[in-house]
C-alpha cells in the first residue's frame, strides 16, 4: 500500500509541475519565519504556589514563492518534550513540504500542517496563548508527513482531504496504517463560517481499534469582535477500543482599542464511562491582548480549571504571555 502511495505521490508531482509550466508567472520572492512563545506565569494550585519564566516554543524557518503557483517552506519547532522530564530544548522538523497553487485548487505534499484543526486555530487566533481545543487536548497532530488537496467550488464553498502517516512529525513512522480526513468550509454569509471534518486514523496493528474523530465548528468575525463554538468527538483514542472522548469549546474576543483587544474561552472535556477522568476538566480563561508595534504582542490572563476526578479543587493560575514574529 505504501508503493502504491509513493506512486501516486510521484504522479501528483509530476502533474504539478506539468500544469505549473502553462500557470501566470509571478515574480520569486522569500521570507524567513520567527515566531517566538513565552510567558511569566504564577500557579496557585492548593498549597503549592509556583512562579516561573518559560520560552515554550519557537518556530525557526523559511519559505520561498516561486512562480507558476509553486512554493516551499521548511520551519523548525523548538520547544520542550513531553517525553523528558528535565528542561532541554529539543528541535523537531514541523514543515519540510511543497505546495501548488492554481485557481481554486491547492496541493500540498511532504511534511505538511494537517486539517484536522488548522482552521479552528487560526479562526481563536490566539496560539501564542493557548492551543486550539483539539490541540490542547491531544485529540490529534498539528502536523504529519503525507500529501493533503483543497478545492474552493465557490465563494461559499470549499473542501479538502488529507492522507499522512497518522503519527505526527515528532515520531517517525511505526506502523502501516494511515489517517485519512476530509473537511468541509461553508460560509453562508461573509464573516460567518461553519466547519465539518471527519477523520479515520487506522491503527495498522493486529488487535488494536483505530481511532476515529469527528468534528462540528461554527463561528462569526468582523472587524470588531470574533465569536465561535466547536464540538469534538474522538472514539477508540490512543487505538482502545471504547475510550472514547467528547467535548466543546466556546470562544468570543472583542477589539477595544486600536492596539488592544479582550478574549474568552470556555472548554469542557469528558470522556466515556470516565476512562480519562484524571486529565477530564472545565477550563476557562479571561484576558486581553497588547500589540507593542508590529512583531510584539502582549496578553496577560487568568485561567481557572476544575479537574472532574472526584475530590479534585479548582486551580487558578496568571499568565502573561508574550509573542515575537514576522
Amino acid at each position: 500500500m505504501k508503493t502504491k502511495l509513493f506512486l501516486a505521490g510521484v504522479m501528483a508531482c509530476m502533474g504539478i509541475w506539468a500544469q505549473a509550466q502553462d500557470a501566470k508567472t509571478e515574480e520569486p520572492k522569500g521570507k524567513a519565519i520567527v515566531q517566538v512563545f513565552g510567558n511569566f506565569h504564577a500557579d496557585f494550585a492548593g498549597e503549592s504556589n509556583s512562579l516561573a519564566f518559560e520560552l515554550e516554543r519557537s518556530y525557526l524557518g523559511y519559505e520561498y514563492k516561486f512562480d507558476k503557483g509553486l512554493s516551499v517552506k521548511g520551519v523548525m519547532d523548538i520547544g520542550k518534550s513531553s517525553d523528558v522530564s528535565d528542561y532541554q530544548r529539543i528541535a523537531y522538523i514541523k514543515n519540510a513540504m511543497v505546495s501548488w497553487k492554481t485557481g481554486g485548487l491547492t496541493l500540498n505534499g511532504g511534511l505538511i500542517s494537517t486539517t484536522q484543526f488548522n482552521f479552528q486555530e487560526k479562526f481563536w487566533g490566539y496560539r501564542y496563548i493557548m492551543k486550539s481545543f483539539q490541540d490542547q487536548y491531544k485529540f490529534g497532530n498539528s502536523a504529519d508527513l503525507g500529501i493533503s488537496v483543497a478545492y474552493k467550488f465557490a465563494d461559499w464553498v470549499s473542501a479538502d482531504a488529507i492522507i499522512v502517516n497518522g503519527e505526527g512529525y515528532k515520531k517517525i513512522q511505526v506502523n502501516n496504517g494511515f489517517n485519512y480526513g476530509l473537511g468541509l468550509t461553508l460560509t453562508p454569509v461573509k464573516g460567518f463560517q461553519i466547519r465539518l471534518y471527519g477523520g479515520l486514523n487506522d491503527s495498522g496493528v493486529e488487535g488494536k481499534t483505530s481511532t476515529i474523530n469527528m468534528a462540528a465548528f461554527m463561528g462569526y468575525k468582523s472587524d470588531k469582535f470574533t465569536i465561535g463554538a466547536e464540538y469534538n468527538h474522538m472514539l477508540n483514542a490512543s487505538y482502545v477500543a471504547g475510550n472514547d472522548q467528547y467535548g466543546y469549546s466556546l470562544f468570543a474576543s472583542a477589539q477595544v482599542a486600536k492596539y488592544a483587544d479582550v478574549y474568552a474561552r470556555f472548554d469542557d472535556l469528558y470522556s466515556k464511562d470516565n476512562w480519562n477522568i484524571k486529565k477530564d476538566e472545565q477550563a476557562a480563561i479571561l484576558g486581553a491582548q497588547f500589540k507593542l508595534g508590529k512583531y510584539v504582542k502582549l496578553a496577560p490572563n487568568f485561567r481557572m480549571s476544575k479537574p472532574k476526578a472526584d475530590g479534585a479543587s479548582y486551580e487558578y493560575s496568571a499568565y502573561v504571555n508574550c509573542y515575537f514574529g514576522f
